[in-house]
């Protein structure tokens, strides 16, 4: 993939997106360069860890690179167009891992007819299992798309969903893991709260997580029927199960989930 990549932010999401591109080998360390709006730290890191350029000057970045990708806080977006807009070129793509924020307010910003691919990736990016979904806007091509894919295949997997889907995608693989990460501090606290010391809370419970994970993965039975498999009448498993159920859990992660979407829909308005 012989493309020049800049990204405008310097965060986890970057850094792990950026991670996966070298450790994959489909882009050179000189094709890529990174700006970030105040953190010194921050770029300093990046460039000492990864080798890669780095500066605050986003105009030096800008005009020799064939691919942009937005991963500032969305709410920076407004500002940062305003200073990059009159630096940009119809042949450059650009890829936005901003929540809430559609291809069509990008276009707006910039004020040109530029190819724009939204994606929303996740933070177990950082050790190469994102679910990533990506979304094209109006003048992107399938082969933007595809080039969009091969970036965040580095780092998971992709899966391509209409823009109108995002905002679900953003509530459930987005902010997904964290949901997973509250439950397992519960499972933990009990756990050690009977007695169980904390690091063998957590292999147990990390490799149950694991595990079941795989299980949905490999498995071609449903979730339900995966649970009902090991809910034996009477058994421990139903017995909590029961009390899952009797504090209607399933109603409480459903409302979670329409909670974020409509966050997102907020950021969206917002811009």
């Amino acid at each position: 993939m012989d493309k020049n990549i800049a990204f405008f932010g310097a965060g986890s999401a970057a850094e792990a997106i950026l991670s996966g591109v070298i450790n994959a080998g489909i882009v050179k360390k000189d094709q890529i360069k990174v700006a970030n709006k105040s953190n010194i730290n921050r770029l300093e890191y990046i460039k000492e860890r990864y080798q890669v350029f780095c500066t605050q000057e986003k105009e030096r970045i800008i005009q020799d690179a064939d691919i942009l990708i937005l991963a500032m806080k969305p709410y920076d977006l407004h500002d940062f167009m305003h200073e990059i807009k009159g630096h940009m070129n119809k042949r450059q793509l650009i890829i936005s891992i901003l929540a809430g924020v559609s291809t069509d307010t990008i276009i707006k910003e910039l004020e040109m007819d530029l190819p724009v691919i939204r994606a929303m990736p996740n933070t177990s990016a950082m050790i190469g299992y994102s679910a990533t979904a990506i979304s094209k806007g109006k003048y992107a091509s399938n082969e933007h798309v595809n080039q969009a894919e091969k970036l965040f295949n580095t780092i998971g997997t992709t899966t391509i969903v209409a823009e109108a889907d995002m905002h679900i995608v953003t509530a459930i693989s987005g902010s997904g893991p964290a949901y997973l990460y509250y439950m397992v501090e519960a499972m933990e606290n009990a756990a050690i709260e009977a007695g169980l010391d904390q690091q063998t809370a957590k292999e147990l419970i990390t490799q149950t997580v694991v595990g079941a994970g795989a299980m949905l993965q490999q498995s071609e039975d449903s979730p339900n029927v995966l649970r009902q498999k090991i809910t034996s009448p009477k058994g421990t498993t139903e017995a909590g199960i029961k009390v899952l159920e009797e504090n209607h859990f399933q109603k409480i992660l459903m409302e979670c989930v329409k909670s974020a979407k409509a966050r997102s829909e907020e950021l969206g308005k917002d811009q």
